[in-house]
């Protein structure tokens, strides 16, 4: 394989960094703008190269950033995919929908709280932003991992297509891990038995077919979520070139973000190729942070340093996440955006970029906000706190847990004893010094809102486990997501 002709590739991606020839755009443009969702799985703040990976390479990523916006304070709604995921298709918070850990969750039978009876799935009764936009012309398609399903039941019954999706294309059967079955995509344009190529040959075959209508493309990755495998080739690249004083070294996962970023290459030149990337906004994100922690008898894959932790803990490594929006004609190139924004927003950015009018009985429980105006001007803010609620337990995590950002300040509630934390974000990125006894004041003002919050969502709480067993009690169950 010849990594998708490299060279010329990246020379395509180089146009998005200007404005297309005026012939470029075909008369046949919609004139509603085509939506692309790109969504990392396990990808941190910094596994980037433009959000300062020191050795992971991105270079389409890298100048879509360029010709777009970066976003320096993005979050996932959530330490853990599924969560997110549904923040992403509602706009709501996780803790609103009680779906509040990756499906289908973790057993920790002897722990010191017993979790809620949460739930394990996306449910019928929202909205999702895949039904409003196709219910506005849309022609719907989801790519990759989906991770709503409620556990236990049928797949089609709460897929993507049950939710507003008019295509879906998932990893083919007798897939193990990102090994294909020998010959399932022998017709592909890539020929790759690789998952991320093979999914990206379904996602650009979508473009082809309807780029003179309207679409909504949402590729949510599998990439660079466990197991750990990057393509062959790409492995012995970076083997190469691996520097044992690096922060970022294994030459594994950084194949693996390559070939994510490879896939957004093609997208990207799929957009040019048919003269429709100006009349698209593309927007990509991450579901939570990089996994960090030893797993499985393997030592971290990835660091979010500066940040605190990963995936699954109550630091700001397990939510903080990279984002890059390009619109052509309302974000600046090369534009950097320092407000906090989360998940939730896209929902109504969303609706806002196709002109939809949000149903008004759904619209009364949206907790996100239109970034358009943050779009057009980076430096306009939006007057709100952020919040996190996650009353449950994590292989890499802290316990079940509350947080609230306002401002520059971040103050996490832990339930197993009530220990507060608060940090200075603008001081102290990596949340070291714990302020909560120095600031006492605003620590319980940040408490009161966010408990005050937690009454207005409804969120469920952990409670007291009748069956606690100290000794137990770090036994973890055998689904890790």
């Amino acid at each position: 394989m010849n990594a998708f002709r490299k060279l010329s590739l990246i020379s395509l991606i180089g146009l998005l960094l200007s404005s297309q020839p005026a012939n470029a755009a075909s008369d046949k443009t919609p004139s509603k703008p085509n939506i692309v969702f790109l969504l990392a799985d396990d990808l941190g703040w910094t596994g980037l190269r433009c959000f300062g990976s020191d050795f992971y390479e991105t270079p389409n990523l890298d100048r879509l950033a360029r010709s777009g916006m970066t976003f320096t304070n993005a979050y996932a709604a959530c330490t853990v995919c599924s969560p997110t995921r549904a923040s992403i298709m509602t706009g709501m918070y996780p803790a609103r929908m009680h779906l509040t850990d990756f499906i289908s969750g973790q057993n920790r039978p002897f722990a010191k709280l017993k979790i809620p009876d949460w739930n394990k799935g996306l449910n019928h009764s929202y909205t999702t932003i895949a039904e409003a936009l196709q219910n506005a012309g849309y022609v719907t398609a989801q790519v990759g991992k989906w991770h709503l399903n409620h556990a236990g039941r049928p797949p089609g019954e709460y897929g993507p297509k049950s939710h507003g999706f008019q295509f879906e294309f998932q990893k083919p059967a007798g897939t193990r891990g990102y090994s294909l079955k020998k010959g399932a995509n022998q017709n592909g344009e890539s020929g790759s038995d690789y998952l991320t190529d093979y999914l990206t040959d379904k996602a650009c075959g979508f473009i082809d077919e309807f780029k003179d209508k309207p679409f909504f493309l949402y590729f949510a990755y599998h990439t660079p979520h466990t197991p750990i495998q990057g393509r062959p080739d790409l492995v012995a690249a970076f083997q190469k070139k691996v520097r044992p004083e690096a922060i970022h070294k294994n030459p594994d996962y950084a194949a693996m973000v390559n070939s994510l970023d490879q896939s957004v290459g093609r997208i990207l030149e799929r957009l040019i190729r048919h003269g429709i990337a100006d009349n698209t906004i593309v927007i990509f994100t991450s579901d939570n942070g990089g996994l960090t922690q030893r797993y499985d008898k393997h030592d971290g894959f990835t660091e979010n340093l500066p940040l605190r932790r990963g995936k699954g803990s109550a630091y700001e490594g397990g939510v903080r996440v990279p984002a890059i929006i390009r619109w052509h004609g309302t974000t600046q190139a090369g534009s950097v955006c320092d407000e906090p924004v989360m998940t939730i927003d896209y929902y109504s950015t969303l609706l806002e970029v196709a002109g939809i009018e949000g149903d008004e009985n759904h619209s009364r429980s949206v907790d996100g906000v239109s970034l358009v105006p943050l779009l057009a001007n980076s430096k306009s803010g939006i007057e709100r706190d952020l919040f996190w609620h996650y009353p449950h337990y994590h292989a890499g995590g802290d316990g079940p847990y509350s947080a609230i950002r306002s401002r520059e300040w971040r103050l996490v509630e832990f339930h197993e004893n009530g220990k507060l934390e608060l940090y200075n974000l603008a001081e102290d990125v990596g949340e070291r010094n714990n302020l909560a006894a120095e600031k006492a004041d605003v620590a319980r003002a940040l408490l009161a809102r966010l408990h005050k919050w937690r009454n207005d969502v409804d969120a469920q709480m952990p409670t007291e486990n009748p069956h606690y067993d100290e000794t137990r009690a770090t036994q973890v169950g055998r689904n890790r997501k």
